[in-house]
């Protein structure tokens, strides 16, 4: 697992947040988030990754539209497809969300 420098993304959420639970009901929520950045004609997507209390009250509160920031770190994993082949899937693991009502 490669982890690298806290960064802070802002943007808007592309889809409404997706709850599950591990098999030790620890609480999981998955974020699309659309990052707009100065000068590129199409947004950034991040997979965004948020455990614990915190990922049950994005699934309360977050909904599609809504602007977010994230502060966390991207994270790579490799694992191997049906296939058998080695792939990469990088997604950003959230420890702080942050948004306000409009």
């Amino acid at each position: 697992m490669n982890q690298q420098e806290r960064i802070l993304i802002y943007g808007r959420l592309g889809k409404n947040p997706e709850l599950k639970y591990t098999l030790k009901q620890e609480p999981i929520c998955f974020l699309a988030v659309a990052e707009q950045i100065e000068g590129d004609e199409k947004p950034k997507w991040h997979n965004v990754v948020v455990w614990g209390k915190q990922a049950e009250q994005c699934s309360v509160y977050l909904k599609k539209g809504i602007p977010v920031f994230v502060r966390g770190r991207n994270q790579t994993r490799d694992y191997t497809n049906n296939e058998g082949q080695q792939k990469e899937y990088t997604e950003f693991k959230a420890d702080m969300i942050g948004f306000t009502f409009s």
